[in-house]
């Protein structure tokens, strides 16, 4: 374990002197990984909750392939971007993304999600219309995200935290990084699996854990925190808070741009939005592409890889029409 830990961190520090960068924001300075040439296509893209960038590390090459030049970024408290000591919210990383956009001499771009990067990737269009080329929505930031529990009566709803939260075990903390890369290393793939490296972090007390201080960040600490999300989003942190009132609805009233809206459905979707999805579709039907992966999970990327880099290839050659 040992020599697979020293192993990953040259081939990190590797890969970041290749794809890796930094760019101070009015908010923070946030890392974001490159593939590819700038003269391509610029895709933007903001991972999901307890990811970061590297959550693209084997989809990159394949994308640069259809034509993209792939930028993927760490959103606050993820990978090697830290939560900033003033409050911010959804809107606050898309200004973080203009900001690289005009350091990378991007006019335009995609801009493309996975779950909460989804709907920072909505935010963005809400925020910059005009710097915007296409969407890419991947079960997230399409529809209101407590669309699904605000159709709930109290009881139903208090069923659904309690079968969410009756299984939360504290964080697992380290007290050195190679403790923390040895707990989630898959001895049956072997190899460094160098990318461990970016899912852990230090915290304030100098210990080791995924993500410190994001459940702060997202008001998720605990079921009643979570309910306030939903109940009372007015009355949360800031950033939990533009999660919750997000309304796609609104924002894409005067939908102008392409978007591909990758829905999964499975009998425990996260968010099962394929009715309010299709409703979206049929008010836009010439700017929205509505796909839906049948007996698949929260994460498509992942599950169906290939029919992902399928789908945003085929996105990519309509936008280059």
């Amino acid at each position: 374990l040992e020599e697979s830990y020293r192993a990953a961190k040259k081939q990190f520090a590797a890969f970041e002197q290749k794809h890796g960068h930094f760019i101070q924001t009015p908010n923070v300075r946030m890392h974001y990984l490159t593939w590819g040439n700038p003269s391509g296509m610029p895709l933007i893209w903001s991972h999901g909750s307890l990811t970061n960038a590297y959550e693209f590390l084997t989809i990159a090459d394949s994308l640069v392939k259809a034509g993209y030049y792939v930028i993927a970024i760490d959103y606050y408290g993820h990978g090697q971007t830290p939560i900033p000591a003033h409050e911010v919210s959804l809107y606050h990383v898309a200004d973080d993304i203009r900001a690289l956009m005009d350091k990378e001499n991007i006019p335009k771009a995609v801009i493309g999600g996975w779950s909460r990067g989804g709907y920072i990737s909505t935010a963005f269009y809400d925020a910059y219309p005009e710097r915007v080329s296409g969407l890419i929505l991947e079960d997230g930031g399409s529809v209101a995200t407590n669309t699904y529990y605000h159709k709930m009566d109290t009881a139903a709803l208090s069923k659904r935290l309690d079968i969410l939260f009756k299984d939360r075990y504290p964080d697992a903390v380290f007290n050195t990084e190679l403790e923390a890369y040895g707990a989630f290393y898959d001895h049956q793939s072997q190899g460094s699996q160098f990318d461990l490296l970016a899912w852990i972090a230090q915290n304030k007390a100098g210990k080791w854990e995924i993500g410190p201080g994001l459940l702060a960040l997202f008001n998720m600490q605990d079921r009643a925190r979570f309910l306030d999300n939903i109940l009372r989003p007015t009355q949360v942190p800031l950033f939990a808070e533009s999660m919750a009132i997000l309304e796609p609805k609104i924002v894409f009233r005067n939908l102008n741009v392409p978007v591909l809206i990758l829905d999964p459905k499975s009998d425990n979707d996260l968010f099962p939005f394929e009715a309010e999805n299709g409703q979206l579709k049929a008010k836009h039907p010439q700017w929205i592409t509505h796909k839906i992966y049948e007996n698949t999970g929260h994460n498509i990327h992942y599950e169906r890889r290939e029919l992902f880099i399928k789908d945003l290839s085929a996105f990519y050659r309509k936008l280059n029409k």
